[in-house]
C-alpha cells in the first residue's frame, strides 16, 4: 500500500541530495528539496566510509523532515557504481503436454522467476529484471504474452546487478541514519523516468549521465533498457586536472572550474581576463585562457572515452536521441564538443515528466540549471509512484538480513529444481 508521501534520496560522490513528495490518491500535492555538499562515504559508488555515509544521510533528511513537516521514515535510493554488472538470462517452462493453453499471469511470473534464478548467484543482488524478448512456440519478440496460447512459454530477461556486501553495507548505514529502505533503482534508470518523453522513447536512445566520478551510459529501444554501460570517468577529473596544474586545492579548483572554466575555442580565442587564485598560501593572478588550456585536453579525453563506449553497445549513427544529464555537461563549450566527438546530435536532459513538471517550475530553489540537483530524485519519485507493470520490469526490495537474503536464495533454487 502506498504511504502519503515518497521520499527519494539521490547519493553521489560530490552530494545527498533529496525530495519528499507528499502524495493523496497516487497524485502528487507538493514537493520538497533538500541537499547537502560535499557527501561523505561514497567513493565511485562504492562505500569508503559507513560512518560519514551515515551522518550525510541523517543531515540531509533532518532537514528535509523540518521543511516539509513529514516524519519521514522509508526512503527510495538510487545506486550506482563500477560494481553493476548486467546479464542475459533466459529460461523455458512447458504450458501444456498436448495442445495449447492460454498464458496467465502465473505463468509470466513462473518463467520470469527461473530466469531469474539462473542469472543469479550468492554474492549479488537482482536490482532490476527486465524482459526483453518472449517467446511463445516459434513466434519471438513477444512483448506481453498475457492471454496468448502456446504449448510452452520461453524469456529472455536482462538483470541488472551488484554486490550483495555493497547492498548490505548501505543497509546499515541507513538504518544507523534511522531510515528504511523501501527500494533501490539503477541511477540512469530512475532519472529517464523524470526526462524520458513520448519522443525519447520512441526509437533508439542512450541516456549518459555524467557524475562527479562516474559516467552511466545506458540504452534503450523504444523505451525499455536494453544495455548499460558504467564509466569510471566524470567531472570531478576535470578538477583534479586544474588542481595539479594550478598548484591549488580541490575545492579551489572547483570554484575555479564553475566560475571560469570553458573548453570553448571560439570564447577563448579572445579572452584574456585575469582571475586570482589562491597558490600557496598567496594570492597570483592567472590568464582565464590558461584555464582553458588546461581542461580542453581532459574535456576531449572525456568525450573519446564516451564515444569509445557507446560504440561498444550500438553503432553511433544507429542513435536516434542522445540525451546528457549532469552539471559537467553545463560547463561551457562541453555539449558542442561531445557533439563533435559523437558526430551526432547531444540534447541536454530536462524534466518533461508531466507528474513532476509543474512542482519544478513552481519551485525557485530548483529554477534555471538547478533542476540537475535533483533530477535522479524526482526521477525515482516517478518510479515509485507509477511502477510499471511486474511482467515488463521489476526492482529490487532489499532483505535488511543478509544471512536470511542467502537462506532464501538457496530455498527458491532447491524448490525450483529438487
Amino acid at each position: 500500500m502506498l504511504s502519503n508521501y515518497i521520499c527519494a534520496l539521490d547519493i553521489s560522490s560530490s552530494k545527498v541530495s533529496a525530495a519528499v513528495a507528499k502524495i493523496k490518491k497516487k497524485r502528487i500535492t507538493n514537493i520538497f528539496f533538500e541537499t547537502k555538499s560535499p557527501s561523505k562515504g561514497i567513493k565511485k559508488g562504492a562505500i569508503v566510509d559507513s560512518i560519514g555515509l551515515t551522518g550525510s544521510i541523517g543531515r540531509t533528511l533532518k532537514n528535509l523532515k523540518a521543511k516539509s513537516g513529514i516524519n519521514i521514515k522509508f526512503i527510495y535510493i538510487n545506486i550506482s557504481g563500477l560494481d553493476i554488472v548486467t546479464r542475459h538470462s533466459r529460461a523455458i517452462i512447458p504450458l501444456a503436454e498436448h495442445g495449447n493453453k492460454v498464458i496467465t499471469l502465473s505463468d509470466i511470473q513462473q518463467v520470469n522467476k527461473q530466469a531469474r534464478i539462473l542469472g543469479s548467484n550468492l554474492e549479488e543482488e537482482i536490482i532490476h529484471r527486465i524482459a526483453h524478448n518472449y517467446v511463445i512456440d516459434s513466434n519471438s519478440n513477444i512483448l506481453n504474452p498475457l492471454g496468448l496460447y502456446s504449448h510452452r512459454l520461453e524469456v529472455e530477461l536482462y538483470l541488472v546487478c551488484t554486490k550483495s556486501s555493497f547492498i548490505q553495507g548501505l543497509n546499515r548505514a541507513v538504518n544507523q541514519a534511522g531510515y528504511e529502505i523501501k527500494d533501490l533503482f539503477l541511477s540512469g534508470l530512475a532519472t529517464s523516468q523524470a526526462v524520458f518523453n513520448k519522443e525519447l522513447k520512441d526509437g533508439t536512445t542512450i541516456l549518459c549521465d555524467i557524475g562527479s566520478d562516474i559516467t552511466e551510459l545506458l540504452l534503450f529501444r523504444d523505451g525499455i533498457l536494453k544495455d548499460v554501460e558504467i564509466l569510471p570517468i566524470g567531472g570531478d577529473d576535470l578538477t583534479i586536472e586544474l588542481s595539479e596544474k594550478l598548484k591549488t586545492s580541490f575545492d579551489l579548483a572547483e570554484d575555479v572550474k564553475v566560475s571560469y572554466g570553458s573548453v570553448s575555442d571560439y570564447n577563448q580565442m579572445h579572452n584574456d581576463k585575469e582571475i586570482l587564485i589562491k597558490q600557496n598560501n598567496a594570492y597570483k593572478p592567472i590568464n582565464q585562457r590558461s584555464v582553458f588550456e588546461i581542461l580542453t585536453p581532459k574535456a576531449k579525453l572525456i568525450c573519446q572515452t564516451i564515444r569509445a563506449a557507446v560504440e561498444k553497445i550500438v553503432p553511433c549513427e544507429e542513435v536516434d536521441n542522445f540525451v546528457t544529464t549532469g552539471r559537467t555537461v553545463l560547463l561551457e563549450g562541453f555539449l558542442e564538443m561531445l557533439e563533435n566527438s559523437l558526430g551526432i546530435s547531444v540534447k541536454l536532459g530536462r524534466i518533461t515528466n508531466p507528474n513532476i513538471i509543474s512542482w519544478v517550475n513552481k519551485d525557485n530553489s530548483i529554477c534555471g540549471q538547478r533542476y540537475l540537483t535533483y533530477i535522479t530524485s524526482l526521477g525515482i519519485i516517478c518510479q515509485a509512484l507509477y511502477q510499471p507493470q511486474p511482467a515488463a520490469i521489476s526492482a529490487h526490495q532489499p532483505t535488511r538480513n543478509p544471512i536470511l537474503n542467502t537462506i532464501n536464495k538457496l530455498k527458491e533454487i532447491y524448490q525450483e529444481y529438487f
